[in-house]
């Protein structure tokens, strides 16, 4: 197998031309790396069932793991989730942030994502000039994980160390040399109340 592209960006000014072809390997079918403000994500198109599998199988995840859809503006989440009022201003107030927001799917998301019981699924927006530059190349949300390799604590925040550890398994590592080294706070909505399901980089004070 290839080894995967590595794409080194600004931090500031990502480069439009190395954004461009990473789109265009996730509009390919391919599954990615990149920065976000809480660590490095696996990340691959919506629908794209085979990177899921990939995913599964490099983080050794059943199927009860919930993938997020991580997208550029709060305004874009209406589509994938069922909100109801006071769960929308609570999560338009908190993004973009380091939290992802488990919420019932609509059917504009494909089952291969849900949680199979529950028909759950993550919404996050990231702060993070990366991420957001690559979301807005592409147009749509990307469908990611957190890349945390099964034997580790904490995401991997190194985008040279993830090109050498994961090339064999990626089609791109994209790495602007900032990122966030602690995962989300994961509030679930679900059950029709706010619960934190795991502490992470998030204030979890206005969910609590």
């Amino acid at each position: 197998m290839a080894h995967s592209h590595y794409y080194p960006v600004h931090p500031v000014n990502p480069q439009r031309r190395s954004l461009n072809q990473v789109v265009a390997l996730l509009r390919d079918g391919g599954l990615i790396a990149y920065p976000t403000d809480s660590g490095y994500a696996f990340g691959c198109r919506l629908g794209n069932k085979d990177a899921l599998e990939r995913i599964r199988r490099i983080r050794d995840l059943d199927e009860k793991h919930h993938f997020t859809l991580v997208m550029s503006e709060f305004a874009q989440v209406g589509q994938y989730v069922q909100m109801e009022n006071w769960v929308f201003r609570t999560i338009k107030a908190a993004v973009p942030g380091r939290y992802t927001f488990i919420l019932r799917a609509t059917r504009d998301v494909p089952k291969v994502m849900l949680h199979p019981k529950k028909h759950t699924v993550g919404v996050r927006v990231p702060d993070h000039v990366t991420s957001l530059a690559l979301l807005d190349a592409l147009g749509e949300p990307i469908v990611s994980s957190t890349l945390i390799l099964p034997d580790a604590e904490q995401p991997m925040d190194d985008g040279w160390q993830v090109q050498e550890t994961l090339g064999q398994e990626l089609d791109a590592v994209l790495d602007s040399g900032d990122c966030g080294t602690e995962p989300t706070t994961v509030v679930d909505f679900s059950s029709g109340e706010a619960e934190i399901t795991r502490m992470g980089a998030g204030d979890p004070t206005p969910f609590q």
